[in-house]
């Protein structure tokens, strides 16, 4: 799929082909963290007429000379405005979806008048255009789209859950995604990003967490597509459920523990970074403070883990999904602590 061109806006803020971007503290504890071993690969898209129809349960009325279907924005709109004349702030490369109004519309015009408001909207250029609720394309709407070589569906459905559904197929379609180095498992059913230096142990951790009955999900190359303020983590497919283990080369996860092994794609719940351990830093014991780390402006819960021999990373990455769990609902274990201290205290 050909990638998107950046906007402005975009390339301002991706001077150094840093896919992640660290934000400011959140509420004065918090911190941000981003990894710069990102690539973008936010796509446009082109989609066979045969295959969108297919999805979509569309009937094609007319492709002429068309093969394809190029989409490139999520946004739908329906051609009211336009048919009455207005194209001052028209969008031509949203699909254009016609409802009951604006086939009614349509039908108390003059021949003259419609064919003149069906070749105008025609003449731009509209990836494809959809009638809902089984309407029939009027004489001129037809005509025009002949003309002008234009790819025109009918649906069954009405016209709002028509467009529901479209948006919904198109939020998926053109979600920006982009690759990270990393490892992504299932660990009690949180989706945990590993990431950290070549080198580190990430594979090998990853190796101890799925004999231990965890799910992996990719290993080495993470493919994360952002839909809606959800981060959904997958393998490139051509090395699903591979992983290369130091000492021993690549072993076939799937083939060697079983499908209950393996998972196709993970909702990415918290990151957790493995760095090799400094004397001098400073890591977190307490767990008060929150940190996170960035990935297609969404932030997630960041866990930064120091490795050095002895050190069993595969309980300590159980032990971070279960406090993930436990704070989404509401208990930390820092807290509590300190409520007892003050209790102890003020006796």
């Amino acid at each position: 799929m050909p990638k998107k061109k950046h906007t402005d806006d975009e390339k301002k803020q991706d001077t150094t082909d840093i896919g992640v971007t660290a934000e400011p503290p959140v509420n004065g504890s918090a911190t941000a963290r981003a990894d710069s071993d990102v690539e973008i690969e936010e796509t446009e898209c082109d989609v066979a007429i045969d295959e969108f129809a297919k999805r979509m349960e569309l009937d094609v009325i007319y492709r002429g000379d068309n093969e394809s279907i190029h989409f490139c924005t999520f946004n739908i709109n329906r051609p009211g405005l336009q048919l009455a004349g207005y194209y001052e702030h028209f969008s031509a490369e949203r699909v254009q979806v016609l409802g009951e109004m604006e086939t009614a519309y349509l039908q108390q015009m003059t021949h003259e008048a419609r064919k003149t408001a069906c070749e105008t909207l025609m003449k731009q250029p509209i990836p494809c255009f959809i009638i809902t609720a089984t309407q029939p394309p009027c004489a001129e709407l037809l005509s025009a789209v002949k003309k002008y070589d234009r790819v025109l569906f009918g649906s069954k459905l009405r016209t709002t859950m028509f467009v529901n559904k479209l948006s919904l197929y198109l939020n998926e379609l053109l979600a920006p995604s982009q690759t990270i180095h990393g490892v992504l498992m299932d660990l009690y059913g949180e989706g945990v990003l590993v990431i950290g230096e070549s080198g580190i142990g990430k594979s090998e951790t990853a190796l101890s967490l799925i004999e231990r009955g965890h799910m992996l999900v990719a290993d080495d190359a993470v493919t994360i597509t952002r839909v809606g303020d959800k981060l959904i983590g997958t393998s490139p497919e051509v090395i699903r459920y591979f992983m290369e283990v130091r000492g021993i080369g690549i072993i076939d996860v799937k083939a060697m523990y079983g499908a209950g092994a393996v998972q196709i794609e993970k909702i990415v719940d918290m990151v957790v970074k493995l760095e090799a351990w400094n004397d001098k830093a400073q890591y977190n014991r307490m767990g008060g403070a929150d940190e996170y780390y960035t990935v297609l402006g969404v932030k997630c819960p960041l866990s930064v883990i120091p490795v050095k021999p002895g050190r069993n990373l595969a309980v300590i990455l159980e032990a971070a999904a279960r406090t993930h769990r436990l704070n989404d609902l509401g208990f930390r274990a820092a807290d509590e602590l300190n409520e007892r201290l003050r209790n102890k205290h003020g006796k």
